[in-house]
Protein backbone atom coordinates (compact mmCIF):
# COMPACT_ATOMS: atom_id res chain seq x y z
CA UNK A 1 0.00 0.00 0.00
CA UNK A 2 1.59 3.70 -0.90
CA UNK A 3 1.41 6.00 1.80
CA UNK A 4 2.90 9.84 0.69
CA UNK A 5 3.19 12.03 3.82
CA UNK A 6 4.07 15.30 3.80
CA UNK A 7 5.62 17.37 6.31
CA UNK A 8 7.56 21.15 6.31
CA UNK A 9 4.15 23.37 6.67
CA UNK A 10 4.28 25.76 9.11
CA UNK A 11 3.68 30.13 9.15
CA UNK A 12 5.79 32.34 7.98
CA UNK A 13 5.31 36.39 7.27
CA UNK A 14 4.87 37.58 3.55
CA UNK A 15 8.34 37.48 1.66
CA UNK A 16 9.67 34.50 3.77
CA UNK A 17 10.56 30.86 2.92
CA UNK A 18 9.00 27.49 3.04
CA UNK A 19 10.56 24.25 1.86
CA UNK A 20 7.89 21.01 2.04
CA UNK A 21 8.70 17.49 1.40
CA UNK A 22 6.78 14.58 0.85
CA UNK A 23 8.05 10.98 0.99
CA UNK A 24 6.11 7.99 -0.15
CA UNK A 25 6.60 3.99 0.50
CA UNK A 26 6.34 3.02 -3.33
CA UNK A 27 10.41 2.58 -3.69
CA UNK A 28 10.42 0.43 -6.28
CA UNK A 29 8.75 2.23 -9.16
CA UNK A 30 11.07 3.94 -11.24
CA UNK A 31 8.97 6.20 -13.00
CA UNK A 32 6.19 7.99 -11.33
CA UNK A 33 4.36 11.66 -11.76
CA UNK A 34 4.36 13.49 -8.88
CA UNK A 35 2.28 17.02 -8.42
CA UNK A 36 1.79 19.18 -5.45
CA UNK A 37 -1.79 20.58 -4.76
CA UNK A 38 -3.25 23.14 -2.73
CA UNK A 39 -6.53 23.93 -1.24
CA UNK A 40 -7.60 27.00 0.78
CA UNK A 41 -10.79 27.28 3.12
CA UNK A 42 -14.30 27.53 1.17
CA UNK A 43 -11.87 26.76 -2.44
CA UNK A 44 -11.82 23.93 -4.70
CA UNK A 45 -8.33 22.36 -4.71
CA UNK A 46 -5.60 23.51 -7.35
CA UNK A 47 -2.62 21.97 -8.81
CA UNK A 48 0.97 23.75 -7.96
CA UNK A 49 3.82 22.17 -9.76
CA UNK A 50 4.33 19.24 -11.17
CA UNK A 51 7.51 17.07 -11.98
CA UNK A 52 8.03 13.57 -14.20
CA UNK A 53 10.26 12.07 -12.07
CA UNK A 54 13.82 10.93 -13.37
CA UNK A 55 13.65 14.03 -16.17
CA UNK A 56 13.67 18.17 -16.28
CA UNK A 57 10.25 18.26 -16.82
CA UNK A 58 8.23 20.44 -15.16
CA UNK A 59 5.25 22.65 -14.84
CA UNK A 60 3.97 25.73 -12.58
CA UNK A 61 0.15 27.24 -12.47
CA UNK A 62 0.70 31.01 -13.35
CA UNK A 63 0.33 31.91 -9.20
CA UNK A 64 3.46 30.50 -8.27
CA UNK A 65 5.41 30.04 -11.64
CA UNK A 66 8.67 32.16 -10.35
CA UNK A 67 8.75 31.87 -6.74
CA UNK A 68 8.01 27.93 -6.19
CA UNK A 69 10.73 24.94 -7.38
CA UNK A 70 9.51 21.23 -7.47
CA UNK A 71 12.04 18.70 -7.10
CA UNK A 72 12.24 15.15 -7.01
CA UNK A 73 15.25 13.18 -4.79
CA UNK A 74 14.73 9.73 -6.76
CA UNK A 75 17.50 8.00 -4.24
CA UNK A 76 15.36 9.18 -1.41
CA UNK A 77 12.24 8.91 -2.61
CA UNK A 78 11.10 12.45 -1.77
CA UNK A 79 9.10 15.17 -3.54
CA UNK A 80 10.26 18.92 -2.16
CA UNK A 81 8.86 22.50 -3.40
CA UNK A 82 10.72 25.10 -2.47
CA UNK A 83 8.60 28.24 -1.86
CA UNK A 84 10.03 31.20 -1.69
CA UNK A 85 8.57 34.92 -1.81
CA UNK A 86 5.47 33.80 -0.12
CA UNK A 87 2.01 35.79 -0.28
CA UNK A 88 -0.66 35.85 2.32
CA UNK A 89 -2.64 34.17 -0.85
CA UNK A 90 0.24 31.44 -0.43
CA UNK A 91 -1.62 30.25 2.70
CA UNK A 92 -3.84 26.68 1.67
CA UNK A 93 -3.26 23.26 2.88
CA UNK A 94 -0.80 21.77 1.02
CA UNK A 95 -1.00 18.21 -0.62
CA UNK A 96 1.18 15.78 -2.55
CA UNK A 97 -0.17 13.70 -5.59
CA UNK A 98 1.30 10.54 -7.18
CA UNK A 99 0.43 8.35 -10.41
CA UNK A 100 2.86 5.43 -10.95
CA UNK A 101 4.14 4.22 -14.37
CA UNK A 102 4.74 5.73 -17.51
CA UNK A 103 1.62 5.85 -19.04
CA UNK A 104 -0.94 8.75 -18.71
CA UNK A 105 -4.14 8.93 -19.92
CA UNK A 106 -4.54 12.51 -20.50
CA UNK A 107 -2.04 15.25 -21.13
CA UNK A 108 -0.20 15.95 -18.81
CA UNK A 109 0.98 19.82 -19.54
CA UNK A 110 -2.38 20.72 -20.01
CA UNK A 111 -4.59 18.86 -17.84
CA UNK A 112 -2.14 17.89 -14.82
CA UNK A 113 -4.07 20.43 -12.26
CA UNK A 114 -6.78 18.68 -12.23
CA UNK A 115 -7.60 17.11 -9.04
CA UNK A 116 -9.25 13.91 -10.60
CA UNK A 117 -6.51 12.85 -12.80
CA UNK A 118 -4.54 11.90 -9.42
CA UNK A 119 -5.06 8.88 -7.57
CA UNK A 120 -2.61 8.68 -4.37
CA UNK A 121 -2.46 11.83 -2.54
CA UNK A 122 -0.92 12.35 1.34
CA UNK A 123 -2.76 13.77 4.34
CA UNK A 124 -2.03 17.64 3.57
CA UNK A 125 -0.05 19.97 5.94
CA UNK A 126 -0.72 23.34 6.26
CA UNK A 127 0.78 26.75 5.14
CA UNK A 128 -0.06 29.86 6.84
CA UNK A 129 1.42 32.90 5.20
CA UNK A 130 0.54 36.40 7.57
CA UNK A 131 1.00 40.03 6.01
Amino acid sequence: QVQLVESGGGSVQAGGSLSLSCTDSLSTYKHAYKAWFRQAPGKGREGVAVIVTGSRVTYYSDSVKGRFTISHDKARNTLYLQMNNLKPEDSAMYYCAAIYGTTLDFGLSVQWGEERRWNLWGQGTQVTVSS
